[in-house]
């Protein structure tokens, strides 16, 4: 069954210096990407996860829509960071109707807020490797001040949020629907973006662990900053190299490469303990996206600490693409920040 305009999402992925947009359409040949934009976030803005300044950043998105003749107002959004938790927890197996009711009681010791200030959802991910009175559940905790902070941001662009996601399941969700991935196969996704570096390793669609941590680019132009009391504006254009810099390029390099070690070395001792406590053997293979995936080393780094291929996600791999819209240079530019807009697309209005 195709969508419907009525039906139709568009993915309004809202970062702490991106915010990004897409608008697919599921065709009988396909889906076809009909929109894609993104537009920069001021520093300060948005903070970890929390809307700073809710009247400046609805006016970008209004922009944003307008720049790219978006006329749709039914949205899927997506957070992530730190009021956020996600956690794999181990339960006595029971029906999912058992678990609805006690749940909440369940995950008391698991989330570091009141229960009462959280909204929570679970999915039964299937037996416990180590015993079978046992089964794995993936909990997922997301504060109600949170949720209520992103409503109403987005009634402020005149929009309509009809769901609200987790950026781990947004970047899941395009995942599977390019790569298809076989049910015997162990990857990792890796999503570094600005303020947070989130893991999600799956074995075929199965999430087995989500983690998200404080890593990223801000903390390189925390340093930057540091370094030649700067703006973080001004920060920004010497990371990209839009503008020339106070800081030697080798010195600069040093900078950059720190964090790029310290990243990979973080997502190694995450993945190597999650392999050592439940006897897996090793990953076959690592899907990276995030802005901070870009960074020159990073890739080839964190290849060589999980000793398995990494490559950077390609967001619109057979996706139905008019090269004149979308020129190929442009989609190969974006698409480590695109795979989260794109996957927010997918959802439908009768989503769960």
């Amino acid at each position: 069954m195709f969508l419907g305009k009525k039906d139709q999402l568009v993915g309004l992925d809202i970062g702490s210096s991106q915010i990004k947009v897409a608008v697919l359409k599921s065709t009988s040949k396909g889906l076809v990407l009909q929109k894609l934009g993104m537009t920069s976030v001021p520093p300060g803005l948005i903070d970890e996860g929390r809307i700073m300044d809710a009247d400046a950043v609805a006016d970008i998105i209004r922009t944003l829509f307008k720049t790219h003749g978006i006329k749709q107002k039914n949205v899927a959004i997506s957070t992530g960071g730190y009021s956020v938790v996600i956690k794999t927890i181990v339960l006595p197996t029971v029906s999912e109707k058992e678990l609805v009711k006690s749940i909440r009681t369940e995950a008391e010791q698991y989330i570091p807020y009141d229960i009462d200030d959280v909204n929570l959802d679970f999915q039964i991910l299937g037996p416990s490797e180590f015993s079978d009175d046992q089964m794995n559940v993936l909990l997922v905790a997301v504060k109600k001040d949170l949720v209520a902070e992103y409503i109403d941001l987005i009634n402020q662009a005149g929009l309509n949020p009809c769901i609200i996601d987790v950026d781990s399941f947004a970047l899941q969700n395009i995942y599977e629907a390019i790569y298809k991935p076989a049910e015997d196969k162990m990857s990792l996704l890796v999503d570094v973006g600005c303020s947070k570096t989130s893991l999600n390793i799956l074995s075929g669609t199965n999430s087995l662990m989500m983690r998200d941590s404080a890593s990223g680019t801000a903390q390189i132009r925390e340093s930057i900053m540091a370094e030649i009391d700067c703006s973080p504006d001004r920060a920004d254009d010497i990371l990209v190299g839009t503008s020339e810099s106070e800081i030697p390029r080798a010195r600069l390099e040093e900078i950059c490469f720190d964090f790029i070690q310290t990243w990979c070395s973080d997502i190694e001792a995450v993945v190597k303990g999650h392999l050592n406590k439940t006897n897996d053997t090793s990953l076959d293979k690592v899907i990276i996206s995030g802005g901070g995936v870009l960074m020159d080393g990073f890739a080839d780094l964190l290849a060589v600490e999980l000793s398995t291929e990494v490559s950077i996600i390609d967001p619109f791999q057979g996706i139905l693409v008019d090269p004149k819209k979308f020129p190929p240079s442009f989609l190969h530019g974006v698409r480590a920040q695109a795979p989260i807009a794109m996957g927010l697309s997918l959802r439908k209005m009768d989503d769960k």
